[in-house]
């Protein structure tokens, strides 16, 4: 469960403040997906990182009882001078798991020959997202953050073995995607908030939030929004 008590979090642009939560208070109840749908610039990226850990709020509480995941496709806590065993290695010992089975799942995934043993900064952009992925599929969560959509490769293979995974990860576990496309939000989650000018609405379903979503984009105009009784 990840539950926001009255958190607020915002940023100074250099211009005005940029509000992203004010006073917002949700939970994301285990094996109830959720997908949150928000136009671009809205915090989007924020609101993920503040369910894992990765920021704090400026007020309020994140209560998290859980194993969450980090986002997919985020690179923090790989250090890129190490080489992919090492660092294979060094995340397992974190969550206390088993070295030898994590190096072995991201070497079968990754497929990197003798790259897997070379350090990370030698990676093009796509072996860095292929080992990023890998790293996660290899550590099983109760709720997986997506960040906008489906982080994904060139490389056919390996979209097809880690595919085959991540289905069955999400299939078993809890998702909360955020993305201002209502398509890609439907391919995960039958239910739905909105997120604008600091308030995160929930609807029971996903119709509902793209309703007023759409509306807001519609109307160009800031939304008043107040939970149904």
């Amino acid at each position: 469960m990840i539950e926001f008590k009255n958190v607020s979090k915002s940023f100074w642009t250099g211009t005005q403040r940029k509000v992203i939560l004010d006073q917002a208070s949700f939970r994301v109840d285990l094996g109830k997906s959720i997908g949150i749908l928000a136009p671009n610039g809205t915090g989007k990226t924020t609101l993920i990182n503040m369910m894992c850990g990765l920021e704090k709020p400026d007020e309020g509480e994140v209560v998290r009882s859980s194993r969450i995941s980090f986002p997919l496709g985020f690179m923090g806590g790989i250090i890129q001078k190490h080489t992919a065993v090492e660092n294979c290695r060094y995340i397992a010992r974190l969550y206390g798991l088993d070295p030898d089975y994590i190096e072995a799942f991201c070497r079968y995934i990754c497929d990197l020959e003798e790259y897997f043993d070379m350090p990370l900064a030698t990676y093009s952009q796509g072996m860095r997202q292929r080992f990023s992925l890998a790293l996660l599929l290899s550590l099983e969560f109760d709720i997986y953050l997506i960040d906008e959509g489906m982080p994904n490769t060139t490389d056919p293979r390996f979209n097809e073995k880690a595919g085959s995974v991540l289905a069955e990860r999400l299939n078993n576990g809890t998702v909360v995607i955020v993305s201002h496309d209502p398509e890609v939000i439907q391919k995960f989650c039958r239910s739905a908030a909105v997120l604008r000018d600091g308030k995160l609405l929930m609807f029971d379903t996903l119709a509902e939030a793209q309703s007023v979503y759409n509306y807001a984009l519609q109307n160009d105009t800031g939304l008043s929004f107040t939970q149904p009784g």
